[in-house]
């Protein structure tokens, strides 16, 4: 049976962000020959109310067909975010409506929050003590609101295990996204994100606000740098040669390159040879140790250290858990 996530549709919900789980999961079907075409999730949306119209932040309504007995049935529930929160974002506590329709809610369900939904998990007690994050114009708000939640207001999303938060509008397709990535792998995410027509992966760590983030026009970029170290990341590369590829010095070409992506070049090249590892691990049969080459890490050890700190297992664990759950779907 497909995963089936439920979308708690908000009064005052944001459009944008209601569509996102919509769009990404709604899209996300197996792409291998033995899976290919099968719809890995079932997306639903509910309200908290009976089924009938729930306001928007636009000028008009929607109606949605479920009530708050659609959440006894999720396996994942996505929050997005709402501009008509009342004592949640006033004082941290659910309305008396909410609380009704979290009580629907099996143990173990995952929890995902877009923008500002994270108040609503917050006032539910969900982030207690964990990490957590939101658009980064309420973090400070956020976070006085919410002190025993541990909030890093300078990262896209955070996943937590079963609680995954988001800031705000286009991160949560990052992290919508992400949440392929870590339920079906590497593939199936960018086929999604191929259709979406949207970047494959921006890593959670990476800042969500930036400053200068378009750069001026006819102003430098650091483009085909990056599109010239994508294309050998199983050589060595250094930081010289990725600034003379844009004829920059090493200081002018690090600090445009922080302005355009957020984080250090070399915090990027670890980023992307271990992404290029995962691809390796998913889909070949390659050894470790030419998948450490491959990949640009150079030797087993450097693959499992990388692999390890960026995943939280072994590269030959890793593996394995894909490889099992492509024959499970196999079956």
């Amino acid at each position: 049976m497909p995963h089936r996530i439920v979308v708690l549709a908000l009064d005052g919900l944001l459009l944008f962000e209601l569509g996102i789980p919509q769009r990404i999961f709604g899209r996300s079907f197996g792409v291998e020959s033995h899976d290919e075409g099968r719809k890995l999730y079932e997306v639903v949306t509910c309200s908290i109310r009976p089924p009938g119209p729930v306001r928007t932040d636009s000028d008009f309504t929607i109606v949605v067909e479920n009530g708050p007995e659609a959440l006894a049935t999720a396996d994942s529930v996505i929050i997005p975010a709402s501009n008509e929160l009342g004592p949640v974002r006033t004082h941290g506590v659910l309305t008396d409506e909410l609380a009704a329709a979290f009580a629907y809610i099996r143990p173990g369900t995952r929890m995902v929050s877009i923008c500002t939904g994270s108040y609503v998990l917050a006032a539910a007690g969900r982030l207690d003590g964990r990490p957590a994050t939101t658009h980064w114009a309420f973090a400070d708000h956020f976070q006085e609101l919410f002190p025993k939640v541990r909030v890093d207001p300078d990262v896209l999303f955070i996943d937590d295990g079963d609680v995954l938060t988001s800031a705000g509008v286009a991160a949560g397709i990052d992290l919508c996204l992400h949440i392929v990535r870590r339920d079906h792998g590497t593939a199936v995410a960018n086929d999604v994100a191929r259709h979406t027509v949207v970047p494959p992966h921006r890593e959670g760590g990476q800042a969500q606000y930036i400053r200068r983030p378009v750069p001026q026009p006819r102003s430098a970029t650091t483009t085909t740098a990056r599109a010239w170290a994508l294309d050998r990341l199983d050589r060595p590369i250094q930081l010289r040669d990725m600034a003379q590829q844009e004829s920059m010095s090493i200081r002018t070409f690090t600090r445009k390159f922080r302005e355009e992506v957020g984080i250090s070049p070399g915090q990027w090249l670890v980023l992307q040879r271990v992404e290029r590892a995962r691809q390796l691990l998913e889909s070949t049969d390659l050894s470790i140790d030419r998948v450490a080459r491959d990949a640009g890490f150079g030797t087993p050890t450097s693959l499992r250290q990388h692999i390890q700190a960026s995943l939280g297992v072994p590269p030959t664990v890793y593996r394995r858990t894909f490889r099992a759950t492509a024959d499970r779907q196999a079956g």
